[in-house]
């Protein structure tokens, strides 16, 4: 057995997997308020953005912390497909869960259908980044933690939705997203430790690429997409802000027009 490291550089990669998991959740949240507060296309393109942001921040999540991952004997590399058809399914499967949410006339099934949806993206999004590792050896699995993780996978996501769906407020919206950020990282940690590495000594070259080739460049691009979308996010005018806005320039005209 090799022994396997998560956290081969201190506390890094842990903190910064969640933070970028808090952010991501912070903005699916915040999209997710709006997006109940409109109607029609202004409804489905703040979902659209609540799902990329969900799925963006849970896909950088786990490989950031993944950039920590070491096991003893061999080097690790990624396959590049396979990396990137588990952030294509992140934000589907997240999609369809905020999109359930968005449009379902029955909140609490909705709610159900979209928390369990969602959580099951979240952890084939993880289980398929794993299926991308290409080490010297082979990897096993804990039945039982797997299991474990995927239920906290579910649970997370359902109260992500539900306070999507119960709180309005900009600061109950980040003590939420605080919340999910720690509880994503608690899925991704819990399935690391349902995880057995057989190294198999060899010095054959490994296929796929490095960690540092591949997934930091675009865990940074990932990153930044989620900062610049806090920043729209942040600079675009509520439902409520808008309605005041126009209430005040409807005034403005009737004024106008007594004169």
């Amino acid at each position: 057995m090799g022994h396997l490291d998560h956290a081969a550089y201190g506390w890094l990669t842990p903190v910064l997997s969640y933070v970028m998991a808090s952010i991501g959740a912070a903005l699916g949240l915040r999209c997710t308020v709006r997006a109940l507060a409109a109607t029609g296309t202004s409804r489905r393109n703040w979902l659209l953005t609540a799902a990329s942001a969900i799925g963006t921040g849970i896909w950088t999540m786990h490989f950031v912390a993944m950039l920590g991952f070491e096991v003893t004997g061999t080097e690790i590399h990624y396959n590049v497909p396979l990396t990137v058809l588990s952030l294509i399914v992140a934000m589907l499967v997240v999609g369809a869960g905020v999109f359930a949410v968005g449009y379902g006339k029955d909140r609490g099934r909705a709610l159900v259908l979209g928390g369990l949806t969602t959580g099951l993206g979240v952890a084939s999004m993880h289980y398929l980044g794993m299926a991308a590792l290409r080490l010297h050896g082979h990897v096993s699995y804990d039945p039982l933690t797997v299991g474990l993780s995927v239920g906290i996978a579910v649970v997370a996501a359902t109260a992500a939705l539900w306070a999507a769906l119960n709180i309005k407020s900009p600061v109950a919206v980040a003590v939420a997203s605080l919340v999910m950020g720690a509880a994503v990282s608690s899925m991704h940690y819990t399935g690391m430790t349902a995880v057995a590495v057989s190294v198999s000594p060899s010095d054959a070259a490994l296929p796929g690429a490095t960690a540092l080739q591949f997934i930091f460049p675009l865990a940074v691009g990932l990153g930044s997409y989620l900062f610049i979308t806090a920043a729209f996010v942040a600079l675009s005018p509520t439902a409520d802000e808008r309605a005041a806005s126009d209430s005040v320039r409807s005034l403005g005209e009737r004024a106008a027009a007594a004169h």
